[in-house]
């Protein structure tokens, strides 16, 4: 696997416990720290400078920033590159392999549920379009006039797009999604059980009021869309 979500963090080990209690499956505990739910790949950062973003990994991006350069700033790391995306969702590109064995499974196995990819909310919607397409992400789903677009990388990597003010809830950038085919109803119980703070209880989907969507946040911030459909 060459792509993964960067989460920071404020306690290392809080953010291990909130992932835990997910039922995350911890494949480092430090220096890097990944954890999996099978199919999303997330390191936890607790350095001071780390950002939430997606890191991708290659052995040389030389060509590529040339590239990007004449649209967006990039600066230079020691082992690779950061941008932003129009969306503001940090990217960084890392040189080399990636520093952990993980192979996505056939389904996710988090008390989330199923998980979909990652998901940002942007103004700028054809250059959020542009600008991964430049990354060699294709379109899936969805289309510019539709507001919504999901696109994926040829390494199984998968993110979403939403133009500005097509949510009708909190958005974090960026967040994991997770869709649940009605399931929802029993994960949020389960949730507050594990007394995972919510961050919002969505009712707008439900013509009944009922809370069947809801937002979570890791203690990096980190948003997790838990929706029911």
């Amino acid at each position: 696997m060459n792509a993964l979500i960067q989460t920071p963090t404020p306690n290392l080990e809080a953010s291990l416990d909130f992932y835990k209690k997910l039922n995350f499956k911890v494949l480092s505990k430090e220096n890097p720290t990944f954890v999996t739910d099978g199919k999303a790949l997330l390191e936890i950062n607790p350095e001071r400078s780390a950002r939430a973003g997606v890191k991708l990994y290659a052995e040389d991006w030389s060509a590529k920033v040339e590239e990007l350069k004449t649209g967006t700033n990039v600066n230079k790391l020691e082992n690779g590159y950061v941008l932003a995306a129009p969306s503001g969702c940090w990217i960084y590109l890392m040189e080399g392999e990636a520093p952990v064995d993980f192979k996505p499974e056939e389904k996710s196995f988090g008390v989330i549920g199923t998980h979909y990819g990652l998901s940002l909310e942007t103004i700028d919607f054809a250059g959020s379009i542009k600008f991964w397409e430049s990354l060699d992400f294709k379109i899936g789903m969805g289309a510019a006039d539709q507001g919504f677009v999901a696109m994926f990388h040829e390494n199984g990597f998968g993110l979403s797009l939403m133009k500005q003010g097509s949510c009708p809830h909190l958005f974090f950038n960026p967040s994991l999604s997770y869709f649940n085919s009605g399931k929802n109803p029993e994960i949020i119980a389960k949730l507050r059980s594990l007394e995972i703070p919510i961050t919002e209880e969505i009712t707008v989907f439900n013509k009944e009021g009922i809370v069947d969507n809801v937002i979570i946040r890791d203690p990096g911030g980190l948003g997790f869309f838990v929706f029911n459909d």
